[in-house]
């Protein structure tokens, strides 16, 4: 099925130096920019992520140090990148919970001013596990009935993403339709505020802390009642957009009084 855009739609996978969306940096970055009148563009870059590959994560996707040393680092390449998803949705698979925190992550780490927080995000993961609970090699052969050929690698977890979600848009038509934004929503998780998930909204619509011992609670009401947490969140390890989003929710909070 034909996907039903209003704007251009990018599917992208990342492939990481491992699973922490603060302090792990991106090797690789492939994206397939779907327009909505149906003709499509692809990108792939090798990133030099300044840091070590572990061994862990290169027997996953087969990146190592001496592939990438000569690689542009993403302070490099990221405002090009930024310049090409600008004014785009976003899906992937498994991306609200990592893809897109951490690509937001070294976005602020190099300062390049992209907002994503108001793009719509369809996460072909979450519609998958909804609908059969497998991985994206299962999902490609149950949706498509093809083997994934190169998993784990970020060309290939891309434009395997993109034919799954066609497929299920075939498979699924009474529950599932061809609008992004429906797919956004459907697809997300939580009403996440920041994309780590730390501040979410409650019922209400008001930004509530998502862990510890303020879980629940009004985020502008703990700043005022204990004003010693925006310290220790800010001297945490939060991610650098969780940080902002708090920053943000505070500097509100104090315009009001005046």
């Amino acid at each position: 099925m034909k996907l039903n855009l209003k704007n251009p739609l990018v599917f992208f996978d990342l492939e990481t130096t491992g699973v922490n969306i603060v302090s792990d940096r991106i090797v690789e970055i492939s994206y397939l920019k779907v327009f909505p009148d149906g003709h499509e563009e692809s990108r792939t870059y090798r990133v030099n992520p300044g840091i070590h590959i572990p061994r862990e994560a290169s027997e996953v996707h087969h990146i190592t140090d001496e592939d990438v040393k000569d690689c542009p680092t993403f302070r490099e390449i990221g405002r090009l990148i930024a310049n090409d998803i600008k004014g785009c949705d976003l899906a992937g698979f498994n991306s609200n919970r990592f893809d897109i925190p951490l690509l937001a992550e070294e976005f602020l780490r190099h300062d390049i001013d992209i907002d994503l927080s108001q793009r719509k995000m369809v996460d072909v993961q979450v519609i998958f596990h909804r609908m059969e609970q497998r991985t994206l090699t299962a999902a490609y052969k149950f949706y498509c009935g093809k083997d994934l050929v190169g998993a784990h690698g970020a060309e290939a977890d891309t434009k395997a993403t993109y034919e799954v979600l066609k497929a299920q848009l075939d498979r699924y038509p009474d529950e599932l339709e061809n609008d992004v934004a429906k797919l956004a929503e459907f697809s997300r998780q939580s009403r996440n505020v920041d994309f780590a998930g730390k501040i979410v909204y409650n019922a209400d619509g008001v930004e509530v802390f998502n862990f510890g011992k303020y879980k629940d609670v009004p985020v502008e009401e703990v700043l005022k009642k204990d004003t010693g947490y925006y310290g220790w969140m800010m001297n945490g390890d939060f991610s650098l957009n969780t940080k902002k989003v708090l920053t943000n929710i505070r500097l509100r909070s104090q315009q009001t009084l005046f």
